[in-house]
């Protein structure tokens, strides 16, 4: 679509509306944090926000304005239903109209076949549209599991993960084992379909994925939005992302 840099679409997290002292029902705030913007940018890319939507039009054109599409994290969960499952009492806070909006956009989005990078809840997001599953409260069904909530260490990373070799993530970041920040407590489960395990956190847990049958497509579970200021290996990521995007304008 552009010339030039290439245009990338990042999805934007969407507030709760909520009453206030005097019964006024507050409007909801769409946001994002900037180190997203400043990632792409400083690989290459020019962000472009998008605010969740329901109209199919809108998707339509959002998607015929950008390069490459991003779906980032945030703090909520996508409700089972969406994977054929019911709620455990583990389950977060569920946003019904951002993910909505997100999951209509990445599978149309991998329709087109238009370069897809998912970090933190954004790959569990292209887990779900390509058939997948995921596990509700890692706490709660998977007990012997390390701890993946470590939000305090998110600017320095928290555990290790292994990079699976023979995979487009082990040629990105040309290491076996790597440490990362993650702030999670689902996981994918069950990968969708064309998608194979690109990393595993040292008890066994999926942290990455990534496509067989699209150009570009891979999911994180940490963020290496956050760790690409202080490692090259992080900012290969978006690099290699943003590379992906200007071949397919």
């Amino acid at each position: 679509m552009s010339r030039g840099r290439p245009v990338i679409g990042i999805t934007a997290d969407l507030s709760t509306a909520k009453r206030n002292e005097i019964g006024a029902n507050s409007e909801a705030t769409h946001c994002l944090p900037q180190r997203y913007c400043r990632a792409v940018e400083n690989a290459g890319g020019v962000p472009l926000i998008l605010p969740a939507m329901s109209s199919g039009p809108a998707l339509k054109r959002f998607l015929d304005l950008v390069d490459g599409l991003l779906v980032s994290g945030g703090d909520f969960d996508i409700h089972p239903r969406f994977y054929r499952e019911k709620p455990i009492t583990g389950l977060g806070a569920i946003k019904q109209e951002r993910t909505e909006f997100e999951l209509d956009l990445t599978a149309a989005a991998l329709k087109r076949d238009l370069p897809v990078l998912g970090i933190c809840g954004g790959e569990q997001a292209i887990n779900v549209i390509l058939g997948g599953t995921l596990y509700q409260d890692i706490p709660t069904q998977l007990p012997q599991a390390g701890n993946h909530q470590q939000s305090e260490r998110k600017e320095t990373g928290g555990h290790h993960i292994l990079v699976h070799e023979r995979t487009r993530l082990r040629k990105i970041l040309r290491r076996r084992r790597v440490e990362v920040n993650t702030t999670h407590h689902q996981a994918v489960r069950q990968p969708g379909k064309g998608l194979i395990v690109n990393a595993t956190a040292e008890d066994g847990l999926i942290e990455g994925i990534e496509s067989e049958r699209h150009s570009f497509v891979i999911g994180l579970q940490w963020h290496p939005e956050v760790l690409a200021a202080r490692h090259e290996h992080q900012r290969r990521i978006f690099k290699t992302f943003i590379a992906a995007c200007a071949r397919a304008t």
